[in-house]
């Protein structure tokens, strides 16, 4: 049998070599096309509404991946891990854990957790609340059980260089809403309540409360009384007047939510205020004891602050409620029994 010539033997295997060359790149390209369409297919292998992932700090990719993959989020570890690489998301990924209720692809999941979408719920506490009832609504909204929502708000120290003086947290967790995962640690989000307290409350506020002679804890049980007085926002910085005249001419302020605090602290309080109440021997009792109570009542927002910080230069002494929520503000004890008679006795008898 004829052999080829060597230039002829050269040419067929170039040629073989081009088709073969040809051929793994179309293999490599339709490869890298299933791959790559398979990236960015959406996808959801879980049955129900929603799953959640929750990827602990320090999980590597190859974790993360295999949690993804057991969920139903991803259609295998290995696809998620392929995405990571071309996305060179390695060392971006963050911890948390993320709620998933649709389709997605493994691209975007992968964008998901870089960006850091964890899944977080809002808790709202409203102006006025104490410790004890703050860490009820934190039961209540499933986030955590109360008493460890109070053991946190023990830190005192979060507060040491604002007021030495403080035993717990009363009055420094500011209200406002918060969003939290569901599993929520009660000491992060008691750090966080007293972080937004400073940025409210900060350094041009206690520079105010120095030049006018008093402590921040002056200005915030002040401010803590004023907020459960009234939610009437005209009228925080004319309670804050009325009780800055009695502070100064030594007369009690006769608050009725300090004695309520103070009975609640002792476990007596029943919803019930009556005159017997009124003598109860609390330190927090204004009726028993001039002056302000020992520290605040309850958790002040910003205006019951800047009242406290700024009230208003008004002649009142007394004020009563008009039962919507709003006040008549008196004088002199003849015009406040007065408008007692007209806005509490003569009112309820109507009312029967």
């Amino acid at each position: 049998m004829p052999r080829l010539a060597p230039s002829r033997r050269r040419r067929r295997f170039v040629a073989w070599a081009i088709i073969v060359v040809v051929a793994l790149a179309g293999l490599s390209m339709a490869v890298v096309g299933w791959g790559t369409g398979r990236m960015q297919r959406p996808y959801k292998g879980f049955s129900g509404d929603e799953v959640f992932v929750d990827v602990a700090p320090g999980t590597g990719v190859a974790g993360i991946a295999r949690q993804l993959a057991e969920a139903g989020v991803v259609p295998d570890a290995l696809t998620f891990r392929i995405a990571v690489r071309v996305k060179r998301a390695e060392r971006r990924l963050k911890a948390g854990e993320y709620r998933f209720s649709t389709a997605a692809s493994p691209f975007a999941v992968v964008d998901r957790l870089t960006r850091g979408e964890v899944f977080l719920r809002p808790i709202t506490f409203p102006e006025g609340l104490t410790i004890a009832e703050m860490a009820r609504l934190f039961e209540a909204r499933g986030f955590g059980d109360a008493a460890a929502f109070e053991e946190a708000a023990r830190q005192a120290d979060l507060v040491e260089d604002l007021d030495p003086a403080a035993p717990d947290l009363e009055g420094y967790l500011f209200p406002e809403t918060y969003a939290l995962p569901r599993r929520a640690d009660a000491k992060a989000l008691v750090r966080q309540m007293v972080g937004r307290f400073r940025t409210v409350f900060g350094e041009e506020q206690i520079d105010r409360a120095k030049a006018q002679g008093r402590s921040v804890r002056e200005v915030v049980t002040l401010a803590s009384v004023v907020e459960k007085e009234t939610a009437v926002a005209e009228e925080r910085p004319i309670v804050a007047g009325v009780y800055a005249n009695r502070l100064r001419i030594g007369m009690g302020l006769q608050a009725d939510p300090t004695v309520i605090y103070a009975l609640a602290r002792a476990g007596r309080w029943d919803g019930n205020l009556t005159r017997e109440n009124l003598r109860f021997d609390s330190p927090y009792n204004t009726y028993r004891y001039a002056g302000l109570p020992p520290g605040p009542i309850a958790a002040p927002g910003r205006a019951a602050l800047e009242a406290a910080l700024e009230p208003a230069d008004v002649p009142y002494l007394y004020f009563v409620s008009q039962n919507d929520g709003s006040h008549v503000f008196a004088e002199t004890l003849a015009e406040h029994n007065r408008n007692v008679r007209e806005w509490q006795v003569q009112f309820h008898r109507n009312r029967r």
